[in-house]
């Protein structure tokens, strides 16, 4: 993120349309931009297509106007993010035993010893991601590059596909490889099965009901693999087992809450952890994605995911992430904060765009507030450089306008292969010169394409 300017994704700058995308925009202005978002937004509202917890819900707000990729780049993308997954399951299975990377110097022991997200004790399950959504931007080079991994629990694969549903019909324009929603289903469907080696495992989404910005979502998974939703307290404990509603054995459950760990910051279980350690210890149920990931996408770890590439694999990361620093370091420290005002500050535990810090748009009291936030604790953030971020028409009060833009593609992995769905989703900023982009402030998305 920068205040800096981005390329325009679908316009070149004279104004005019890029190949790729030329189709998908003309197709928008000849039904007209406003009477089509109008169109689209209707629809969305008669799915019930809300975002938010139900005390704030809104109808999501998906732009008409699809972002194209061209197939060449996203199946470069395809391979890097293939080969950055198998490294990050590499490391969250090693930071759980050996830790040889630590031992290697490639990562330094305080990022894993003060982890929030490390979950010993419990039996290594037969794989630690199971579905990621990374999040990339394209800078002022033309370049994608990772801003964050996000293999915990990433969100807004629904509200991808319905995109999907609401925009490409209307425009008459061939979207790509499809049917996208089957090969979703699919996807989803052996991600699971490939977690645990029960046959026919018994199966069951874990919510967080209306407190959850996507129930909505949550349900359509549920939906989608043929599982129902349930929250932790409609579940029970019956010997070593956990039990459904109906008495059944819970063998596979894909977590889907904003709680990510077993105990709180003291180590006493949480309510998770109450319903969830006994299980887990005897090896009677399979959590998707397991308990740990989280070690792979704290943000301490970031700065250090090419060389953990490098280590695990003996290869050069074909997808690059944004140069990042890990503020622990007092040498890495210092020098971002004698450049806080051209650095992008994020906290070690944030989530959603808050707490970050633009520095070229921050005031002198911001960069006060934050050079003091870093000095009182310097492991709990780390710095990135900014990026340009890039820009694509976008339809506000009718007219088409430029918009700043990333990108979440949705990888799943099974049997030692990665499932890299074509297209993804576009988050997309509704405000003029927003580089924040995250639906939790007001952003919307856009359906996403791929050409060529």
């Amino acid at each position: 993120m920068s205040a800096g300017a981005g390329l325009d994704e679908a316009l070149l700058p004279d104004g005019s349309d890029r190949g790729h995308a030329a189709p998908a925009l003309a197709a928008v202005r000849a039904l007209g931009p406003g009477a089509l978002a109008a169109d689209v937004a209707r629809a969305a509202a008669g799915l019930g297509l809300l975002h938010g917890p139900a005390d704030e819900a809104h109808v999501f707000t998906v732009d008409p106007v699809p972002r194209v990729l061209q197939r060449a780049e996203w199946q470069r993308l395809a391979t890097g993010l293939d080969q950055r997954l198998r490294a990050l399951e590499a490391f969250v299975a090693d930071a759980h035993g050996p830790r040889e990377a630590v031992r290697a110097g490639v990562v330094p022991a305080v990022v894993l010893d003060t982890n929030r997200y490390l979950a010993p004790g419990l039996p290594p399950p037969r794989r630690w991601i199971g579905m990621a959504g990374p999040d990339l931007v394209r800078g002022a080079d033309g370049r994608l590059v990772v801003l964050e991994d996000n293999v915990r629990t990433p969100t807004l694969l629904a509200y991808a596909l319905a995109a999907r549903d609401l925009v490409a019909p209307r425009l008459g324009v061939q979207p790509g490889p499809a049917p996208v929603r089957e090969a979703a289903r699919t996807a989803m469907r052996r991600m699971l099965a490939d977690a645990t080696d029960v046959p026919d495992p018994v199966v069951a989404v874990l919510g967080d009901g209306p407190r959850s910005s996507v129930a909505w979502e949550i349900d359509r998974l549920g939906e989608m693999v043929d599982a129902p939703v349930l929250l932790a307290a409609q579940l029970s404990v019956r010997g070593d087992a956990l039990v459904l509603p109906d008495g059944r054995r819970v063998d596979l459950l894909w977590r889907r809450t904003s709680e990510e760990r077993l105990t709180d910051d003291d180590g006493r279980p949480n309510e998770l952890g109450e319903l969830l350690l006994g299980p887990l210890r005897a090896g009677t149920v399979t959590v998707v994605n397991a308990f740990g990931t989280g070690v792979a996408d704290d943000k301490r770890t970031f700065p250090y995911v090419e060389d953990l590439v490098r280590f695990f694999l003996g290869e050069e990361p074909e997808l690059r992430s944004q140069p990042a620093y890990d503020l622990g370091d007092p040498a890495r420290c210092r020098a971002a904060l004698d450049r806080l005002p051209e650095l992008v500050l994020k906290p070690r535990s944030g989530s959603g765009g808050h707490g970050v810090l633009i520095g070229p748009r921050a005031d002198a009291g911001q960069l006060e507030r934050a050079r003091a936030a870093v000095l009182a604790a310097p492991g709990e953030w780390i710095a990135q450089e900014p990026v340009a971020l890039s820009t694509h028409p976008t339809v506000v009060d009718g007219a088409l306008v430029p918009r700043h833009v990333d990108y979440r593609p949705y990888a799943f992995c099974v049997d030692g292969e990665t499932i890299v769905l074509p297209g993804g989703f576009t988050r997309v900023s509704l405000t003029e010169g927003e580089l924040v982009v995250n639906a939790s402030q007001g952003g919307g998305g856009k359906d996403t394409w791929v050409v060529g």
